[in-house]
């Protein structure tokens, strides 16, 4: 687990915030010269929506991460009362079977995609959905 959420970090995450500051410093250049230089770096970290979405998709999933309440460090993997799991429970019956669902609906996307909890603007329920690559959720509210 930790070598995964460390190449996340370090290798996918790290190439979009390296790609704004290339574009950044390309935006700033005032010579033909200087632009060129920076090229090699835009097209090594690539460029357009799918980095702007994998931005932000990372960035989400950062800032939902909590340490671990099964090693006394914090309460992540805890559900508290709330709106959120009175949400879950009249969804999925029960904090473990919305687990379950999760882990199956994603268990098929695992290196390219995403697994998302949303709302339904719809149903006004929360559902799972995925998306590829680095496509963000566009049919429900996270």
């Amino acid at each position: 687990f930790h070598q995964i959420m460390e190449l996340h970090h370090k290798k996918h995450h790290n190439t979009y915030v390296a790609l704004n500051a290339a574009e950044q410093a390309y935006a700033k250049a005032s010579t033909p010269k200087e632009r060129i230089a920076l090229q090699a770096a835009l097209r090594f970290n690539g460029g357009g929506r799918i980095n702007l979405t994998g931005h932000i998709n990372h960035s989400l999933f950062w800032k939902n991460l909590a340490p671990a309440a099964s090693e006394k460090k914090g309460n992540g993997g805890v559900l508290k009362d709330g709106p959120l799991k009175n949400a879950i429970v009249e969804s999925f019956g029960t904090f473990d079977n919305f687990k379950k669902e999760f882990n199956t609906t994603t268990a098929g996307i695992q290196g390219s995609g995403w697994g998302w909890l949303g709302l339904n603007p719809t149903t006004k329920r929360l559902e799972i959905t995925t998306t590829s690559n680095q496509d963000p959720l566009l049919t429900h509210v996270p």
